[in-house]
């Protein structure tokens, strides 16, 4: 009984895209003893076989193995491509199909527009990898959304039997739309690739008196940039939210750039322009010192002339005259 209650505890997990997240997720899903097999591109029998992974490089080859669940681990750019590929019609027809990219939209269209309406369809996210993720998952997030199941007990064991996984590793389940994903992760995941990429960039290293808040970010450098600029491009390229994201961590970089630099500015006009206690009481009030201005010009009285050629008010025409020419020099 044990052993029958035990085997519904498990599926037959076929892997599309068995890179390095493809192998992470397989290396936990043989040791929870489910049957995993895989595909990819690339030759990867090798590390396949040492995991405990039936390997097929033909497509319909892996498709007439009939897994219970596919699961999507290609690179978010690759994804469609990948998809169209793969011969969906040698598969059962009520075939769980799952996504692990890091967008949510994007592939929530892409599979209810390319598979058969019969086919379910889970999306989910875990929001670690390979080195956040290569000890323990427990606390960490699982973001999913049952995007079409269909209405069968059977098919509603297998998502709750996928989900159990995750949830007996520990993670934290987060149960919510792509849409809310896509819009809270271009605050969240994509700033942190992002600034990562930026401080990896300047090519920081550890030095001998390394603060708390460095070695967090040498970590975040190491987090960030082990992942292919390929993954962080589709974060960029295929959540609409990320521009928004993008613009606004310029604004503040210019924000905080013009306050460093305004600071700096009014220090330099203190020391240019010093300050005087103009009050004199001591009371330390300071204004700006005074500036030596030149002497007013005495004021030219111009002489007022009467209708018959006279200056009033003067003792003698010819003395007004020759003020007058004075004036005119």
């Amino acid at each position: 009984m044990k052993q029958r209650i035990s085997d519904k505890d498990k599926l037959k997990i076929g892997i599309v895209g068995f890179g390095t997240f493809g192998q992470f997720l397989a290396k936990r899903l043989v040791a929870r003893g489910h049957q995993v097999i895989a595909t990819s591109r690339s030759p990867y029998e090798d590390i396949a076989r040492k995991i405990g992974v039936d390997y097929f490089q033909d497509l319909d080859d892996f498709c007439e193995e009939h897994p219970e669940v596919v699961l999507l681990a290609s690179s978010i750019l690759s994804t469609e491509k990948v998809l169209r590929s793969l011969p969906v019609q040698r598969l059962k027809r009520n075939t769980l199909f799952v996504d692990v990219l890091s967008v949510k939209v994007f592939p929530k269209q892409l599979l209810l527009r390319e598979l058969p309406p019969e086919v379910d369809i889970l999306c989910s996210h875990p929001m670690f990898g390979p080195d956040s993720g290569k000890g323990s998952w427990a606390g960490l997030n699982f973001m999913y959304e049952k995007v079409r199941i269909g209405a069968d007990p059977k098919r509603e064991r297998r998502v709750e039997t996928f989900l159990k996984f995750f949830r007996d590793e520990g993670c934290n389940m987060v149960e919510m739309t792509c849409e809310e994903h896509d819009r809270q992760a271009a605050s969240t995941q994509f700033i942190t690739h992002t600034v990562g990429r930026v401080l990896g960039t300047m090519q920081l290293r550890s030095t001998e008196i390394n603060t708390k808040g460095f070695e967090a970010l040498l970590n975040l450098v190491n987090n960030t940039n082990n992942d292919s600029f390929e993954l962080y491009y589709g974060l960029f390229l295929y959540n609409q939210n990320a521009t928004d994201e993008l613009e606004r961590l310029e604004q503040a970089f210019d924000t905080v750039k013009k306050q460093l630099f305004g600071r700096l500015h009014d220090i330099a006009r203190q020391q240019l322009f010093p300050t005087v206690d103009t009050a004199g009481n001591g009371n330390g009030a300071l204004a700006p010192a005074p500036q030596a201005l030149p002497p007013p010009r005495e004021p030219l009285a111009l002489p007022s002339r009467s209708r018959d050629g006279v200056e009033s008010g003067s003792a003698a025409p010819t003395e007004a005259y020759s003020a007058s020419k004075t004036i005119d020099v």
